[in-house]
C-alpha cells in the first residue's frame, strides 16, 4: 500500500513541475494615436524595442532615393500611396514591393472621407486601390486616411482597415531636416507608429538619418500591420 501512495506522489510532483514549465507570457496593451498595441512581456524584452516608420503621399521623385537608403540599411517601412502619384512612376512601386515594403492606400485624390459622401469616398479608396492592383497584382489592405480623418462606418462598405499614428514628425510643416529629426527623436518611444512623407528631400534625409540613430537607441522597424491589432 506504501508502495502505491508514494507512486501517486511521483506522478502529482511530476505534474506540478509540468504546468510550472508551460509559463503563458504575460500580455500587456497601450492605446496610442487610437490603435491598441499589444505586446508580450517576454518577447519585448528579448527584440528590443519595436517601432514602424510610414511614409504617406507617394511616391513622388525622392522616393527611389528614401526606398535605396532603407535597403542598405535592411530596413522595411509602410507607404500610403496616392492613386494620382502613381503614373510615371511604377517602377518605384515594384521595387517598393520587391523590397518587402507594405503598400498601403492614401485615397487617389488626398481627400478628407469624413466630408465627402459615401459614394465619393468609396469611389477615391476604390481608384487608388486599382491604382496599386495593376502594378503589384495586390490590393492593399490598409489605408491611411488623408488629415487622420476615417468615415464612420466606411469600414462596413471597404474591407481596409485604418492606420493611424502616434508620433507626428510635422515633416511636411518644417522641411528642416535637423529639426524633423530632432523632433521624431524626443518623441517616440516603443510601440510608436512615426509619421512622415516621403515627398520632400529633407524627409528623406531626415528619415534615413532617423533609421541610424533609432537603431543605435536599440530600436528596430517593422511594417504597419505589424504593429496594429485590427
Amino acid at each position: 500500500m506504501k508502495k502505491v501512495v508514494c507512486v501517486w506522489c511521483v506522478l502529482l510532483l511530476f505534474a506540478g513541475l509540468t504546468v510550472g514549465w508551460m509559463k503563458v507570457p504575460e500580455m500587456s496593451g497601450e492605446k496610442r494615436g487610437g490603435i491598441i498595441i499589444q505586446t508580450t512581456a517576454e518577447t519585448s524584452q528579448q527584440e528590443g524595442k519595436k517601432v514602424a516608420l510610414t511614409f504617406d503621399d507617394g511616391p513622388s521623385c525622392y522616393t527611389k532615393k528614401l526606398l535605396d537608403g532603407l535597403k542598405k540599411r535592411k530596413v522595411h517601412a509602410t507607404f500610403f500611396l496616392q492613386g494620382q502619384c502613381i503614373a510615371g512612376r511604377e517602377a518605384v512601386v515594384k521595387q517598393m514591393q520587391k523590397d518587402g515594403h507594405l503598400i498601403g492606400n492614401h485615397t487617389f485624390h488626398h481627400v478628407q472621407l469624413s466630408l465627402l459622401s459615401e459614394q465619393k469616398a468609396i469611389y477615391e479608396i476604390t481608384a487608388a486601390g486599382n491604382a496599386i492592383y495593376e502594378i503589384t497584382g495586390t490590393y492593399p489592405l490598409y489605408i491611411r486616411p488623408p488629415f487622420g480623418e476615417w468615415k464612420e462606418g466606411l469600414e462596413l462598405r471597404v474591407s481596409m482597415i485604418p492606420v493611424l499614428w502616434s508620433v507626428d514628425s510635422c515633416d511636411w510643416s518644417l522641411q528642416n531636416t535637423p529639426q524633423i529629426v530632432k523632433r521624431v527623436l524626443r518623441d517616440t518611444r516603443e510601440g510608436d507608429i512615426i509619421l512622415m512623407h516621403d515627398c520632400y528631400a529633407t524627409s528623406v534625409e531626415a528619415a534615413l538619418q532617423l533609421v541610424d540613430e533609432l537603431e543605435r537607441r536599440g530600436f528596430y522597424f517593422v511594417t504597419a500591420d505589424e504593429m496594429i491589432d485590427p
